[in-house]
């Protein structure tokens, strides 16, 4: 199989300063093509690291991809170092680069410097694949079979992420022309609230009964639940990828509710479905949020999905029981006698915001997210989740609460498991309809 390795290379990404998204954006792309990706490292800005450690990933690899330290300034030295790996004996001009420097710097009103025009010089060993939304070019260092023992390629991009992104498809269609790709497949399930050793035992039989070529990854995440990867590498066979779904079926049975999507589902993306919206059509249920705890959190999350304005009505954030009692009708005697974090407080906040913003359903969630504020019956991470369901015809509403005891100290941490288990418990409440 046709592997890769993916390098960063400068000193902003090892301290921290800059995150790197160029890696995961082309590791995504290889694996669509057919190419595995077996390294992802990164380089600090000196030259002969660069060269051992580019040189061992054309060694083990047939590809090598690369980002940053190609731009103007002295601290960028990828070109020399890559023109001693390539042996260049020196440096000639691109011109349909020159001509796209010349474009961008005069679009921009800037004075054409030496430093600019040396964007366009580029190592006599290479192939240029133009830049066209930026000055540095994209290098292309083909090496034959005598030197790695394996035909090899790198390829040198810039740095900043829109023109890296912007140069992948020309990269991707040059690697289709010089090798032989096989079909990769990844096929996810998702689950939530169930936990990894849990997971993991419930599943043992069926993962020991795997074949071999089928590998099984666990991939949790505080927002999104447990991702349980399956990946076939070589899946040209047909009934190889007949078998990752039946393998994908066994898992749904074993697993029942707590299977909540596939793919790059998460539960804010699966409300369309929960509240009965298909594609460009009226949405047969609505919903509506009171907060207190998680703080807008959870209404941040359903309305980071495209179209949620067809079934989301509005929240409150209720962080004060001034605001609960005034707003939601919350009863001040209910505070009184089992406090804002409880059962009852949370029962109220549902049916108040489920009537003051006339939806289906509401979610209400009011805890202790700390990192004080705790005490001995009601410790920092206690949080109380009610989800309402109102039927249209009767008019009766239906309550579900769950308590959430979180272990962990970080405030963030909390917030963002709240508010995940009020969209899990949403997710019960309408589609599986446990209560």
């Amino acid at each position: 199989m046709t592997t890769a390795s993916i390098c960063t290379i400068g000193d902003e990404i090892l301290i921290g300063q800059i995150v790197d998204t160029n890696s995961s954006k082309i590791s995504q792309a290889l694996n669509r093509i057919g190419v595995k990706v077996r390294y992802m490292l990164s380089i600090g800005d000196d030259r002969e690291e660069i060269i051992t450690k580019l040189n061992k990933c054309l060694e083990q690899t047939n590809i090598v991809i690369v980002t940053g330290g190609l731009g103007p300034t002295k601290d960028d030295i990828t070109k020399d170092a890559l023109a001693s790996l390539s042996g260049a004996t020196g440096y000639k001009e691109s011109p349909e680069q020159l001509a796209i420097v010349k474009r961008i710097l005069s679009a921009r009103h800037i004075e054409m410097l030496d430093i600019n025009l040396a964007q366009a010089q580029v190592p006599d060993s290479c192939e240029v694949i133009p830049n066209k939304l930026g000055t540095a070019p994209c290098m292309k260092f083909p090496f034959d079979e005598a030197k790695y023992g394996h035909p090899a390629v790198l390829y040198s991009l810039p740095g900043v992420p829109f023109e890296a992104e912007g140069l992948l498809d020309d990269i991707l269609d040059d690697i289709k022309k010089h090798f032989t790709l096989e079909r990769i497949i990844h096929k996810n399930i998702i689950t939530y609230g169930i936990p990894e050793s849990v997971l993991s035992k419930q599943i043992e039989d069926w993962e020991d009964a795997l074949p071999e070529w089928l590998h099984l990854a666990y991939l949790p995440n505080t927002t999104v639940g447990i991702r349980l990867r399956l990946s076939c590498y070589g899946a040209d066979d047909d009934a190889r990828v007949a078998r990752m779904d039946e393998e994908i079926e066994k898992l749904r049975d074993i697993l029942g509710t707590a299977v909540y999507g596939t793919g790059d589902d998460t539960l804010q993306s699966i409300l369309p479905r929960l509240l009965k919206c298909p594609p460009e059509a009226t949405c047969q249920e609505t919903i509506s949020v009171a907060e207190s705890c998680t703080g807008g959190h959870l209404s941040e999350l359903i309305t980071s999905i495209p179209g949620c304005s067809r079934y989301y009505n509005g929240s409150v954030t209720s962080y004060s029981n001034s605001v609960k009692i005034n707003v939601l009708g919350v009863n001040p005697e209910t505070i009184a006698n089992f406090g804002a974090v409880s059962r009852e407080c949370a029962e109220e906040m549902a049916r108040g915001v489920l009537n003051l913003m006339d939806t289906d359903y509401s979610i209400a969630t009011t805890g202790i997210a700390g990192p004080d504020g705790g005490s001995a019956e009601k410790p920092v991470g206690t949080c109380w989740i009610a989800v309402a369901h109102k039927n249209r015809s009767t008019g009766e509403i239906e309550v579900a609460t769950k308590k959430v005891l979180s272990m962990s100290a970080s405030r963030d941490v909390n917030i963002k498991r709240f508010a995940s288990n009020a969209l899990d418990l949403l997710r019960r409440f309408a589609d599986q309809r446990l209560f």
